[in-house]
């Protein structure tokens, strides 16, 4: 029969290999979680640096404009001319949404016919 000694020492050498796996699983899941934190950082920051051209460019675009709008002699005086003609009728759909509103504010009075008037009138109930 197995004595207890065995019995320990095969028990110990079990916990031993257990702790060990455990340990270089978390050692494994440290360097993942390490790397997966660098991914997202980097990520991060590309997502911030597209943001920052996009937004550079429309200055850049703006600034363009305002200074050659009215240059003719440019190789962009066509798309220039549509850009001004988009700021143009946007100017004159704000007037007329501007129009509508404060038309909106007039008081509507709608004039019933006298029919209705008549159908819409509760009947009276003689008095007694």
């Amino acid at each position: 029969m197995p004595n207890y000694d065995d019995f320990k020492k095969k028990a110990k050498s079990a916990l031993d290999s257990f702790a060990d796996a455990s340990i270089d699983a978390y050692k494994v899941a440290e360097e993942k979680t390490r790397i997966l934190a660098r991914k997202t950082k980097l990520r991060a920051g590309i997502v911030n640096d597209k943001a920052t051209i996009r937004r550079l460019s429309v200055e850049l675009g703006t600034r363009y404009y305002k200074k050659y709008k009215d240059d003719e002699k440019s190789e962009f005086s066509k798309i220039l001319g549509e850009i001004g003609a988009a700021h143009e009728g946007i100017a004159q759909k704000e007037k007329e949404i501007a129009e509508l509103k404060n038309n909106a504010a007039v008081k509507v009075e709608v004039k019933v016919p006298k029919q209705e008037q008549e159908k819409e009138k509760p009947e009276e109930s003689p008095e007694e």
